[in-house]
């Protein structure tokens, strides 16, 4: 039987922030921040965080939508 692959994560997650972005990317546009992690689970996309419970209840700060992490780390 061959061997399984690990599959890489399609983004990396800001550790400051949680914005998901690709793999090529050097710094967050969200925050500013260069620390990333493959270590993510679960996604949200928010359109609007500013009025968003969700975004609130997750203690996500951003001015425009995006893709974000629900938890950082496995």
């Amino acid at each position: 039987m061959p061997a399984r692959r690990e599959r890489k994560p399609p983004f990396k997650a800001c550790t400051n922030c949680r914005f998901l972005v690709s793999h090529e990317t050097v710094k967050c546009p969200n925050c500013g921040s260069t620390s990333f992690t493959d270590e993510w689970s679960g996604m949200i996309i928010l359109v609007n965080p500013n009025h968003s419970e969700v975004a609130l209840l997750l203690e996500i700060k951003s001015k425009e939508g995006g893709k974000f992490a629900i938890r950082l780390g496995t």
